[in-house]
């Protein structure tokens, strides 16, 4: 098949953990393909995200796309000898999270029509939280793997460090020393996204924000919560699901929510269900996290 030879060619650590998600889920052919996450289907976020650099760093992130395509999981595993948690998606890939030696990453959509050749962002993420223990090992990593849609990956680890990564199926990946990310890369590729996602907007948002030494850590991540980087656009499929927090340092997360938020750390996952009501109005989408 070609995606296990993909998967055994870019990401061999994973290879043990598939084989057996593969034959949990019914050993079928469809299945070991929609598992191996090789040129999956497109599909576009509008996602802003974060580092907080002013002593001990956090990366914020929101997750912006439609309730109804969201797994609504978050996942604690321990299933390559490191714990890693995070946003499932996929089944087994991830959108944001961190292993414990305290690299955290997420993803942002990148802004660009183009799809290649290539595995989904998730299970790249995937293979990082698996695999590295720094900043410097992630971007390795991001650099050599293959990715079938542009994407903005942002990483911090426990020392500080931080970078976000531009990749792209058809051009070289780019390591950008920025502290933050929205739906652009280098410049604006898709005019009419940017502007219906507000991208440059958010972008000019959080350098603000970031620049700003009256702001505190709290403030930052309430600011995750509140327009311009709070999205309602449910009906065109890229509102707020959820804000995560990651504080590398001491290997904590939180996901908020208006009114409600949930902790959870590596070393204490407790497991549990909430219900979320997304839309302009009480009678918005409703989904079990």
């Amino acid at each position: 098949m070609v995606a296990l030879r993909a998967l055994r060619k870019h990401m061999p650590e994973l290879v043990p953990t598939y084989e057996r998600l593969v034959e949990l889920a019914g050993g079928t052919d469809s299945v070991a393909r929609l598992l191996a996450l090789w040129c999956p289907t497109p599909y576009l976020t509008a996602c802003s995200q974060a580092v907080w650099r002013h002593g001990s760093p956090v990366l914020v992130r929101n997750y912006d796309y439609h309730p109804m395509l969201w797994d609504a999981v978050q996942l604690a595993t321990n299933w390559t000898g490191r714990r890693v948690i995070g946003m499932s998606d996929s089944l087994w890939g991830l959108l944001d999270g961190m292993n414990d030696d305290g690299l955290a990453v997420s993803l942002a959509f990148g802004g660009r029509k183009v799809v290649g050749t290539g595995f989904g962002m998730p299970l790249i993420l995937r293979y990082v939280l698996e695999t590295c223990c720094t900043v410097d090992e992630g971007v390795a990593a991001l650099l050599r793997i293959p990715s079938h849609m542009s994407y903005n990956v942002t990483l911090v680890d426990a020392q500080g460090a931080y970078q976000t990564v531009y990749v792209a199926p058809d051009r070289p990946p780019f390591v950008a020393h920025r502290a933050f990310a929205t739906n652009h890369q280098r410049h604006i590729d898709w005019e009419a996204f940017a502007e219906a996602t507000a991208s440059v907007d958010r972008e000019q948002h959080l350098i603000a924000r970031l620049d700003d030494a009256t702001e505190s850590a709290s403030r930052f991540v309430q600011r995750f919560l509140e327009p311009p980087l709070y999205q309602s656009s449910f009906a065109r499929g890229w509102g707020t699901l959820y804000t995560a927090v990651y504080e590398p340092a001491s290997r904590r997360t939180a996901l908020h929510w208006a009114g409600l938020s949930l902790q959870q750390s590596i070393d204490s996952f407790q497991e549990g269900a909430v219900t979320l009501s997304f839309g302009a109005s009480p009678g918005g989408e409703r989904r079990h996290a």
